[in-house]
């Protein structure tokens, strides 16, 4: 440096934009913000995702993001919602952030009115249609307050996303607003080269209302095959207990196998046969809905059997990767099942398979993550 020349100081690095996220899931099993908060965090924002400890959550797996669950005394019904609104408002009060992102409608009170104290924006992230789902449809006046809060929150979000396009087209129509679409897709990992020789009939997810899941148990006795289910829910007593009434315990025809961790699942879905996903019409959120497990099945290379709703139709269209149902009867269940598990039709079950192998390049998180970024890019800025 020539003598007499000052060396210009260097100017501080900005801190990155921080984002808190709000679930009320317990955060061990729910993927799709593992993948969400792990692809900002590597992107440079500072992401802390905030969930709900329940009795039988396991410990919380190791990620890059900061993570932080509520505890209470209710787990359910009315009690739940209110105990968990009035702690995650408490949390939100002592922490600072640049964007404070609801994820689903059952969080989102909270966060607006923390995003609107600070005077930061306000993110929805819709994981389904909340005020469609079976659990609210059916109830009238629960419904009524579940749409009172959904029209109050998402006109007021600065940005919004769901799952697919003809859930956003739903929120567009309903508040002429903009909806982006971030897919719920796995991300790229190596896949089997095929379907393994006896294999199983595999459901993955949580077992509740209008799964479909009765009348797969119904048709289990019509199929050349067994059954493992992967998972909990509301509905977990009584799919035990019909599987007993059925004989397909004592058989071991059907298997539950309770919840099962991210890394294991994906190894006992690359073991199966098929995979099933078999929602009800029971709403607008199961009828548009694009669930992760027809990604999850893609991605293990393992054929699918769906029911024929308009997202799944359209993407077998393109990518042929599944049989399509039209009603849940037993013997329209087990007509499809039977056909790709072995011994039945084999042609068709390894066509299948290679189309998947094919889809999951483009049916994966590695581009919806762009578009995520994308999205808090012109939200905040991209980080320094």
């Amino acid at each position: 440096m020539p003598p007499g020349k000052l060396k210009s100081p260097t100017r501080p690095r900005p801190p990155a934009p921080r984002l808190l996220f709000a679930a009320t899931s317990d955060l061990v099993h729910d993927q799709r913000m593992q993948r969400i908060c792990s692809s900002l965090q590597a992107a440079g924002y500072q992401v802390e995702l905030v969930g709900w400890e329940r009795p039988a959550s396991g410990p919380l797996p190791a990620q890059s993001y900061r993570q932080h669950r509520l505890r209470g005394w209710f787990q359910q019904g009315k009690l739940f919602y209110l105990e968990y609104n009035l702690r995650l408002l408490g949390y939100l009060l002592r922490r600072r952030a640049d964007a404070w992102c609801a994820v689903d409608l059952d969080t989102a009170l909270p966060v607006w009115l923390r995003a609107r104290l600070g005077g930061q924006p306000l993110v929805y992230d819709a994981h389904e249609l909340f005020t469609e789902t079976p659990e609210v449809v059916g109830r009238p006046a629960v419904r009524r307050a579940w749409r009172w809060v959904e029209a109050f929150v998402v006109p007021r979000a600065r940005l919004a996303y769901t799952v697919g396009p003809a859930l956003a087209r739903v929120f567009e129509g309903r508040y002429g607003r903009p909806f982006a679409v971030v897919r719920n897709a796995a991300r790229l990992r190596p896949a089997p080269a095929g379907a393994p020789a006896g294999g199983y009939v595999l459901y993955q997810g949580v077992l509740n209302v209008g799964r479909g899941l009765e009348a797969l148990l119904d048709a289990m006795p019509l199929v050349r095959g067994r059954l493992v289910l992967c998972g909990e829910g509301d509905c977990s007593a009584g799919l035990r207990a019909q599987a007993a009434r059925l004989g397909l315990l004592a058989s071991g025809q059907v298997e539950f196998r309770g919840f099962v961790g991210p890394d294991a699942l994906r190894a006992v879905t690359a073991r199966a046969a098929v995979g099933v996903m078999l929602l009800e019409n029971r709403g607008l959120s199961y009828y548009y809905s694009l669930a992760n497990k027809f990604f999850d099945y893609v991605h293990a290379g393992i054929p699918q059997v769906l029911i024929d709703f308009p997202e799944y139709r359209a993407l077998n269209e393109t990518y042929d990767v599944a049989e399509l149902v039209p009603d849940l009867a037993p013997a329209t269940l087990a007509a499809a099942l039977n056909r790709l598990l072995p011994g039945g039709d084999a042609a068709r079950a390894r066509q299948l398979a290679a189309n998947c192998r094919r889809a999951a390049p483009h049916l994966s998180w590695e581009h919806e993550e762009k578009v995520l970024v994308g999205l808090y890019a012109d939200l905040l800025g991209p980080p320094a």
